[in-house]
């Protein structure tokens, strides 16, 4: 053999090995990424001819397939979809999948481990494949409720059960229909999507755990709160309560809502403070607690963590490095704080729970096509956040502001009902948003709540938190009490 020839075989056995080697790499090492994207029409193409399992609520399908009469097999279909949207996600063969259609998607077609019996079945019998079914921790009536009462305001509502974590209710406003998504017409459903893109006010973000994240407002003077009375030796019985305070380092004063003093004396106790929600009290006692105590504490809540519920959900932010006045309007809950509405209804409930952090979940139990419950959700602690003597107090103090405070239209007939309420400056040509979180019963507490309300809703620059979001989440409470 010559030269020439030797080079071309050396050449050639190169590139064979080169084809070798990405052919394996794509096969089987980036085979499951490629499959699990989104944006893989052939998969999507192929799970359409399999029954995908259903998505239930309450023993309702809300989310379901049904043979069709073309290529695809089956369509998806879902009932009360624009209610129940921000959870489902949609299933589409033009754009793919998302909520829970991408998240437990394995389950849902079939190809999870904890199906292989009933695959193995499938192959010996000739049958075709079945996804199993998850069913969700929703309470249908809270969740209705929270949809009603925030109507077409843009905003969140969230529900979980106090002593389990279990998410009741998760609303999102403004929502969209998935049936739109799931046609079979690929043109309508690009089409759609496009005009869901481009719509004002981002329908396809699950704004209760995604999106851009919110800042609190007085909701968060909880967890300041929490930081003061867990050991810090301050004396909480004379914060500031005059018309303004002077952030540290800077000519601003910080004033109250409405501008006027928090008490004639000058100076109120933390309960007082909270009932009103006194901004001025607050910021003395968040200077006084510094920024390594308040960040230890937001910590403790969660902030700073992302869990998956399996949806995932954005972290709440408390930032690194704040200096004196930064961390004095991060306990007003101002300044570069952010929160998701999933994690203000978290502190509630670990309030209420005697100090106590449950892991939040949305699925209850997985149950294949034979109706086995193959997996099942089980309450788990994510820890002590405060004591219970702690908790024990914030509660009192939280029953104070729904009695006689900024909360009072949060009140439900015959039902002690604890809460904060938060309106949060955005920017100086935008109204705040309105924030309520509480639960009830207080003595015995069964839901917790958040609510935020974008930009004072219907109400606009007039908009309080007590005004705008006490109202969304009374109907909550109201529907999740039994």
């Amino acid at each position: 053999m010559n030269t020439p020839l030797r080079r071309l075989a050396a050449m050639t056995l190169v590139l064979f090995l080169a084809l070798l080697v990405a052919v394996t790499t794509i096969q089987f090492f980036q085979a499951p990424s490629l499959n699990a994207d989104p944006r893989n029409r052939r998969t999507i193409y192929q799970e359409f001819n399999n029954h995908r399992g259903s998505i239930i609520v309450a023993d309702t399908a809300v989310a379901y397939s049904e043979p069709s009469d073309d290529a695809y097999g089956y369509q998806r279909i879902y009932d009360d979809g624009k209610l129940y949207a921000p959870l489902t996600g949609f299933y589409s063969v033009v754009v793919g999948r998302s909520g829970l259609e991408r998240f437990s998607n394995d389950v849902l077609n079939g190809s999870d481990d904890s199906l292989w019996l009933t695959r193995l079945r499938n192959l010996t019998s000739g049958n075709d494949p079945q996804g199993s079914s998850i069913e969700l921790t929703i309470d249908p009536d809270v969740q209705e409720a929270a949809a009603k009462a925030l109507g077409d305001q843009r905003g969140a509502a969230v529900a979980v059960d106090t002593k389990t974590g279990a998410i009741l209710a998760m609303v999102s406003s403004p929502t969209y229909d998935p049936n739109d998504l799931a046609t079979h017409s690929s043109g309508a459903a690009a089409q759609r999507y496009q005009e869901l893109l481009d719509a004002d006010g981002d329908p396809l973000i699950n704004r209760a755990i995604a999106g851009d994240t919110y800042p609190p407002g007085s909701v968060f003077k909880l967890v300041t709160a929490a930081a003061a009375l867990e050991g810090s030796g301050l004396d909480l019985s004379e914060l500031d309560g005059t018309d303004g305070y002077q952030l540290p380092l800077s000519s601003n004063v910080l004033g109250n809502f409405g501008g006027g003093a928090c008490s004639n004396s000058g100076k109120i106790d933390l309960a007082d403070a909270l009932r009103i929600s006194c901004n001025t009290a607050f910021a003395d006692l968040g200077n006084q607690l510094g920024e390594q105590r308040l960040r230890a504490q937001a910590e403790r809540f969660g902030f700073n963590e992302s869990v998956n519920v399996p949806l995932p959900v954005t972290a709440s932010r408390f930032p690194d490095d704040l200096d004196e006045p930064q961390t004095v309007l991060a306990a007003i809950g101002q300044g570069s704080v952010r929160v998701t509405p999933l994690q203000v209804a978290l502190i509630s409930a670990s309030i209420a729970n005697n100090g106590i952090m449950m892991e939040p979940y949305l699925v209850e139990q997985v149950r294949t096509p034979e109706l086995s419950v193959t997996e099942r959700t089980e309450p788990h602690e994510m820890g002590r956040v405060l004591s219970s003597t702690t908790a024990a107090q914030l509660t009192e103090m939280m029953v104070s502001v729904v009695e006689s405070g900024t909360g009072t239209r949060a009140q439900i007939s015959g039902v002690s009902v604890a809460g904060k309420t938060g309106t949060a400056q955005t920017t100086a040509d935008q109204a705040p948003h309105a924030w309520f979180t509480g639960f009830a019963p207080a003595n015995d507490p069964q839901i917790a709540v958040a609510v935020v309300v974008e930009h004072g809703g219907n109400t606009g620059n007039e908009a309080t938190g007590g005004a705008v979001a006490a109202p969304v989440a009374a109907a909550m409470l109201r529907a999740g009490v039994k």
